[in-house]
């Protein structure tokens, strides 16, 4: 018969063995398919919901990268699992076409507070006294910004397919702007790198960006640019009678957005601990654009952004167990 001290170091030994834990663990023999957009500045949000995902038993397939109404049209099918870097409301008319709440699981916010909008670089825009992206209608002063020489001013833009993209065009034309601004589309991260050897020149520089992204870090709002207003809301599509305007009276243009994981509603209901996880996963946009920073200096590679995501969880090592403590409860 053993004595109550070895049956306690063999109750520990069992509990502690990680072939015990990991058959215990809610993930285990279930296959996560993870999707996030083509945006590199996105990996760190869907590495650290992976990283979690695994912590909780969960096989974690690679990440497949796809645009983003590939995603939502991937999520909603079943085809993949979630992803981490649904915008709201920039991309509702995505999120519903593909069936909106019927079909997707989405609870809790990822990021808040992600802004959006037009900046200058600070020295143009203090010698000129532009504040309003109106003014631009000058063609003296749209030529300030043209780059390419044909007298128009070139708005460093969004990718061709985003949303952004369409929002740019429509205020472009609801401000006046067709003759004097040319919104240049592309692969974003090729054209802002452009902007930003531009404005290290001293030469002045118009963009669209949002946070979070490296660029506010590297081009600081209100040291070294500003951002622009508008002078009335305008949005196509469903969101044509959006209020864009803040409770301090600014209107930028764009709504103030929130980043959202998104997963398959279905599956979600059969895996609550990664559901729960979803709900109560929070990142600070501050760290994502101090990430992206990082990345933009080089340290770019997936062992790079494994290591970023190690630095977070050491970081904020009890926020991070409080998110696996309540997806375990949850199950």
């Amino acid at each position: 018969m053993q004595t109550p001290t070895l049956r306690a170091l063999t109750l520990a030994a069992l509990f502690t063995s990680p072939t015990l834990f990991a058959a215990s663990l809610p993930g285990t023999g279930i296959t996560v398919h993870p999707v996030q957009s083509t945006l590199p500045e996105e990996t760190f949000q869907t590495a650290l919901i992976n990283r979690a995902l695994k912590q909780l038993g969960y096989d974690v397939a690679p990440t497949e990268e796809v645009e983003y109404n590939v995603a939502y049209t991937a999520v909603a099918a079943g085809d993949a699992t979630y992803m981490a870097v649904s915008w709201l409301p920039m991309q509702q008319n995505m999120y519903d076409a593909r069936g909106g709440d019927a079909t997707f699981y989405r609870q809790g916010t990822y990021i808040s507070n992600a802004a959006q909008g037009y900046l200058i670089d600070k020295k143009t825009a203090d010698k000129y006294h532009i504040s309003d992206i109106s003014q631009l209608k000058d063609p003296q002063l749209a030529k300030l910004f043209d780059a390419d020489g044909d007298g128009k001013a070139d708005l460093a833009g969004c990718n061709p397919g985003w949303v952004c993209g369409s929002v740019i065009d429509t205020q472009i034309k609801a401000y006046g702007l067709s003759n004097t601004v040319t919104q240049n589309q592309g692969n974003y991260s090729a054209i802002i790198a452009d902007t930003l050897t531009r404005y290290k020149a001293g030469k002045p520089v118009l963009y669209y960006t949002w946070t979070p992204y490296w660029v506010s870090d590297e081009l600081k709002p209100g040291t070294d640019v500003v951002w622009l207003t508008v002078p009335h809301s305008a949005n196509p599509g469903q969101f044509k009678e959006q209020n864009t305007a803040l409770a301090n009276g600014k209107n930028y243009g764009f709504a103030v957005n929130n980043e959202y994981i998104v997963a398959n509603k279905a599956w979600a209901a059969k895996n609550p601990a990664a559901a729960k996880l979803f709900a109560v996963a929070k990142l600070p946009l501050a760290d994502v654009n101090a990430q992206n920073q990082r990345m933009h200096q080089g340290e770019s590679s997936a062992a790079d952004i494994q290591r970023h995501v190690d630095g977070w969880i050491h970081a904020h090592q009890a926020t991070y167990d409080g998110w696996i403590a309540q997806a375990l409860a949850a199950q």
